[in-house]
């Protein structure tokens, strides 16, 4: 079946019309063709009207009702066959997946795939691959696997391949060029100080992604060590706090700005930009020429080199990405590598960049059954439509990936977190999961509470062999990463296994307290386990969730590369600034054009703010009656 969806989707290419697609240098390019015009590729079957849908549904009550974890896992046969490895060329590197632990058996699993072929997933992945218009609601190709491509790669199969590749390269070969300027010194700032600082501007994917990246590279040893006696910050948020604690300690004279922003007027970003430029051009008055200044202490990730230069970047410091990256997928362009590699080198980022290819590979060439994205993608699509886990928690049982959930979160709620298939087609259940974290062993002491005696969460849990910083005591009878990881192989099997009333009155816990401290177990979860987190794991790991997403996504059959969900709140935001700046600024009276529960919110905030103005607030002391 696989090879005959390969071959049919090998066909279609012959014919297919790239007129549609978006072209590297063209990053507002609009399809000449109509959106509404569905293309091929979108036109497809619902999954939800499928045989193998239906049989799943009453195999899911089946779990629900009569199988348990507990039997499950006493099965060596299914256990061992519920695994898969992966292992790169150099062998340096191998990823584990046991999802023995899931509420599946063989058959469900061979259901599942027939799933996965009823949908044609391996010749969605195809098309991916091969560069066809996956995201028809902009028009736009879905790329972000050419970011990472070795440059003598031959990317030829790909509609205007060639062509992307060799941008990609140029972009990546800049940066190379910048940063090996910046960290030797030849480019000093404006007063003649090396640039040690980097304050890296932008939200959501522009900051999640790489400030993952970052903190997971922070004490790998060769990260650790080419960042030496620098510093790397990322500014997200627009509340004036998180500027104040971004540069508290940083010094402007030694300080690189980049803003990331592919249009150069996402509201939030380009407010904290102007703040940072003043921030810059205060710290070094009556020291540098303010153009100086901007050109030497800033740079940008953008498309929009008319309004990044208007804003006093020089131009040879503007690096470009394009239309085919959505934003939570951008680690690897240059949103994340002009940062990281600024602060880490761009030797290390080419080790992030090529476990990122490696596990593309994979994904792109391997059988689905065992192939590891697919498996966590089709294990996503099990728990959350059928056995309606609305959950899934991911913890990394290493520190260094603490900014992991939060950079997942984005990719998967934002990519899959949709109500319509490609065509427009209402989907009759909710698609993607709540996703949340925390590195272990710290959620343990925060919500496994929950998890084993309440809701059923299914849990990602993520380990290695080798710590980035080993610890080994004399006198204590594990090392630090040993006692990591005994809570890394506990924590699945409790969750699984769970602890009977029976067992309770064997161990003579009274019977007062032996419903309390019963565990009903039965609740899923894969465990994945590295070999170690270097700059190539951390690519891997990347990849493999962003490719897990799309699975997903080919399975519902809904767009997991737009983002139509996040613009609502935006155009309304644009109409409250509005407000308020009339309402600061102007003088005008009444608040208008609001329900009435938005105005009253909106003119108590502005009554506090006259207050304060005209001094007629508490002060000391006071605060305390006011409190009463």
């Amino acid at each position: 079946k696989i090879l005959q969806i390969k071959l049919s989707c090998m066909c279609n290419f012959e014919t297919r019309n790239y007129e549609s697609c978006i072209w590297p240098f063209d990053p507002d390019f609009v399809s000449p063709s109509s959106v509404d015009s569905v293309p091929e590729s979108v036109k497809m079957t619902n999954c939800w009207e499928t045989a193998p849908f239906i049989a799943l549904q009453s195999k899911a009550s089946t779990f629900k009702t009569s199988l348990h974890l507990r039997d499950l896992c006493a099965d060596y046969p299914r256990c061992s066959g519920l695994v898969a490895r992966h292992e790169c060329p150099s062998g340096e590197h191998a990823i584990t997946l046991d999802y023995s632990r899931q509420q599946v058996t063989g058959d469900t699993m061979e259901t599942l795939f027939d799933l996965a072929d009823k949908v044609e997933l391996s010749g969605k992945i195809e098309e991916m691959r091969r560069g066809a218009v996956v995201n028809p609601t902009e028009s736009r190709q879905v790329l972000h696997h050419a970011l990472r491509l070795p440059k003598d790669y031959d990317f030829g199969y790909c509609a205007g391949g060639a062509e992307i590749h060799a941008n990609v390269h140029a972009v990546l070969s800049s940066v190379r060029a910048f940063g090996e300027k910046i960290r030797g010194g030849s480019a000093p700032g404006a007063t003649g100080k090396p640039i040690r600082n980097i304050l890296a501007v932008g939200i959501g994917g522009s900051q999640l992604g790489p400030e993952f990246v970052a903190e997971a590279l922070r004490a790998d040893p060769v990260a650790h060590a080419a960042a030496q006696g620098r510093t790397l910050k990322f500014l997200a948020n627009v509340d004036p706090v998180d500027f104040t604690i971004c540069v508290d300690g940083l010094d402007p004279e030694e300080t690189m700005v980049v803003v990331v922003s592919k249009t150069f007027t996402t509201a939030e970003t380009m407010l904290n930009a102007r703040t940072a430029r003043n921030w810059l051009l205060k710290g070094m008055e009556g020291k540098a020429d303010a153009a100086d200044v901007v050109k030497k202490h800033v740079c940008a990730v953008s498309t929009a080199i008319d309004k990044a230069t208007a804003f006093g970047i020089d131009k040879e410091n503007i690096f470009g990405f394009w239309g085919w990256v959505g934003g939570r997928f951008s680690v690897c362009s240059a949103v994340g590598i002009v940062p990281l590699s600024l602060h880490y080198s761009f030797e290390v980022m080419e080790a992030f960049l090529a476990g990122a290819h490696d596990m593309d590979n994979h994904f792109f060439t391997t059988p689905l059954r065992n192939n590891i994205p697919v498996l966590l993608g089709l294990l996503g699509v099990w728990n959350s439509t059928f056995l309606k886990y609305e959950t899934r928690a991911i913890l990394p049982y290493a520190q260094a990936l603490k900014r992991f959930p939060a950079h997942i979160q984005q990719v998967d709620m934002e990519s899959n977190g949709k109500r319509v298939t490609l065509d427009g087609t209402a989907v009759p259940f909710s698609t993607g999961e709540i996703n949340f974290g925390e590195p272990g062993t710290n959620g343990q002491h925060s919500f496994y509470q929950l998890m084993h005696q309440g809701r059923v969460v299914p849990a990602d849990f993520i380990g290695f062999c080798e710590s980035q910083q080993p610890v080994e005591l004399d006198g204590e009878p594990v090392a630090n990463h040993d006692e990591l990881m005994s809570n890394f192989f506990a924590q699945p099997d409790a969750l699984a296994m769970g602890k009977t009333l029976s067992e309770l009155e064997q161990e003579g816990v009274s019977e007062a307290l032996r419903e309390h401290k019963a565990f009903s177990g039965n609740r899923p979860s894969n465990s994945i386990l590295m070999s170690k987190l270097d700059a190539f794991a951390v690519g891997q790991l990347l990849v493999m969730y962003e490719h897990r997403t799309a699975v997903q996504g080919f399975v519902w059959g809904i767009n997991s590369f737009d983002q139509w969900g996040v613009e609502l709140g935006k155009v309304l935001a644009k109409q409250v600034r509005t407000q308020l700046t009339s309402s600061r600024k102007g003088g005008a009276g009444q608040v208008q054009g609001f329900n009435s529960s938005t105005q009253a919110m909106i003119e108590a905030y502005l009554a506090y703010g006259k207050k304060k103005i005209n001094n007629e607030l508490p002060q000391g002391s006071n605060l305390k009656e006011m409190g009463r």
